[in-house]
């Protein structure tokens, strides 16, 4: 524990508030240096203009903030879709990322309207693993980094199928973003069924925590997501990257989730707790 990196606190801008000055000055207050962006001034990420997307990049160097990840919605489509369709949307994701200085945007493993399940699961796998490796390659080509959340009803929503198309596309861009309440809503128990398979490949920790007899979104340590064990156990791995702030507190859908200021800070503050007891530094 003692003389290991700090964890990187940022968080999810758009649960506070709009207006991205507003989003990093609560940042700022809650001790984060780093913004994961997903939409700003009511407009998603990868639909900011260039313009827009210069006046946030000169907003963050003004206030002296930097960028952890963009937040797209890349494969949080039907797998009915041509793979084109996402790889053009992960153009757009990747010019966010280079114009706002970040090397990791995160990605999702696409619905299917019939579901996952029965004979269904083979040639959805065949569809899912040929978009993630265009998806890859487009990545390796464009020096960024994908992080794969384990979002539910996704392909990708349990911890051996993160590890199938992980391991099937094998690709150093292709990594996962490890979200706990996420796992805790499709019947998981993530730090006892997922972490050993999976810690290879985490490289960014999305934080917020559930209930699993109803699957709501709660502060840090009050739900089923196993927090404790999983922030022990990678703090006893070494880790040293970001831990993303992802509240969802007020409310939350298919794209995203809002908390505002104040939820936010309660979601913040649970989670410093938490990794205070722990003996874990944030910076």
């Amino acid at each position: 524990m003692g003389g290991s990196a700090p964890w990187l606190l940022s968080g999810f801008g758009d649960e506070i508030d709009p207006d991205p000055a507003i989003q990093v000055a609560v940042l700022q207050a809650l001790g984060a240096h780093h913004i994961e962006v997903r939409s700003a001034w009511e407009t998603g990420v990868l639909d900011l203009d260039d313009g827009q997307l210069d006046s946030l990049a000169t907003l963050f160097l003004d206030r002296g903030m930097a960028v952890s990840a963009i937040a797209s919605p890349v494969g949080k489509v039907d797998i009915s879709l041509p793979v084109e369709a996402e790889v053009t949307r992960l153009r757009r994701a990747i010019a966010a990322a280079h114009a706002l200085d970040t090397r990791y945007i995160r990605i999702f493993s696409f619905y299917s309207d019939a579901g996952f399940g029965g004979d269904g699961a083979s040639i959805a796998r065949d569809a899912v693993l040929e978009r993630m490796r265009a998806l890859a390659g487009l990545a390796e080509r464009s020096g960024v980094i994908l992080l794969h959340e384990n979002e539910k009803e996704i392909y990708g929503d349990t911890p051996a199928r993160v590890l199938d198309i992980i391991e099937s596309v094998d690709s150093m861009h292709l990594r996962v973003a490890w979200d706990n309440a996420n796992f805790v809503q499709v019947g998981v128990r993530p730090f006892t069924d997922g972490y050993a398979l999976l810690r290879d490949h985490l490289e960014y920790l999305q934080v917020k925590d559930a209930v699993a007899a109803t699957g709501e979104v709660v502060p840090s340590g009050e739900g089923d997501g196993e927090l404790v064990q999983t922030l022990t156990a990678l703090r006893d791995d070494g880790y040293s990257g970001f831990a993303s702030l992802e509240p969802h507190l007020v409310y939350s859908d298919a794209l995203g989730g809002f908390s505002g200021p104040e939820s936010f800070g309660i979601a913040a503050r649970a989670f410093a707790r938490l990794t205070a007891q722990l003996g874990i530094d944030l910076a």
